[in-house]
């Protein structure tokens, strides 16, 4: 019995676009196309995207997966290095808990001493983020850029990270100051800060136009990353999304 790529997406959740993108990289080819070009997937290409769906819970990359099922990697030397990035991983939420109980303490403060500011230090909202988790759709809408990114992020020390998060904060507070100042999205010089911005999200991955109004959207819309624009100054999400949009018109359509 075969079945065909629509029944497959119904059947497992992946959508038409990732199993035409596993089947480019080699990780799942369908058993035939019809003449009419439709792909259809019997059996073993079933249980083969199992063990996929399996291995991506756990996190691996494409290429490890692809590597396991095609019995160039040992699974379980796969999984030690998933181990790893794990730990790292438990690491960089250490960080960012410790980012939210200061955060707290400084906006309980700020509460008790009107005449403070809510924030010190802006810096210290953003440390233990991770801005591989820009795009929270980008794994299921754009695989190839999530793992183009995920290959870059693992790279990373946290040394990296830690700049990173004081240049990604730097540049919030020049869009607030544009903002402040009544600039338009418009503006060459807020455009210039956004290229900026844009330039920083290609080290991980690198979004077309719809890709990089949706990354906008998420700043937006996202209550994590709505709410680190706004602590520093209410309706920056806002003004940043709008920003990445005009930029998106006019730069990468």
């Amino acid at each position: 019995m075969a079945w065909s790529i629509a029944d497959v997406a119904r059947m497992s959740g992946v959508t038409s676009r990732t199993l035409r993108h596993y089947n480019e990289i080699g990780l799942l080819a369908p058993a035939s196309i019809g003449s009419n070009g439709h792909r259809y997937y019997e059996e073993a290409e079933l249980l083969r995207l199992q063990q996929i769906l399996l291995m991506r819970e756990l996190d691996l990359g494409l290429s490890e997966i692809a590597d396991v099922l095609d019995n160039k990697l040992d699974q379980v030397t796969a999984l030690r290095a998933h181990h790893q990035r794990l730990l790292a991983a438990r690491d960089r939420l250490d960080i960012l808990a410790r980012t939210v109980s200061r955060t707290i303490a400084e906006l309980q403060e700020g509460k008790d001493d009107s005449s403070m500011s809510k924030i010190n230090n802006p810096e210290n909202l953003f440390e233990g983020f991770d801005a591989s988790h820009y795009e929270s759709e980008a794994r299921s809408r754009w695989p190839q850029e999530w793992e183009q990114s995920k290959q870059y992020t693992d790279t990373l020390t946290a040394e990296d990270q830690e700049r990173m998060q004081r240049e990604s904060t730097t540049q919030m507070v020049r869009m607030a100051e544009f903002m402040a100042a009544g600039a338009p999205v418009t503006d060459p010089a807020v455009q210039a800060e956004v290229d900026t911005h844009y330039q920083g999200v290609c080290r991980f991955w690198t979004p077309n136009a719809a890709a990089y109004k949706g990354l906008g959207q998420t700043f937006a819309s996202d209550p994590q990353w709505r709410s680190a624009y706004d602590r520093i100054t209410e309706g920056l999400a806002r003004y940043q999304s709008e920003a990445m949009a005009a930029y998106a018109d006019a730069r990468l359509s």
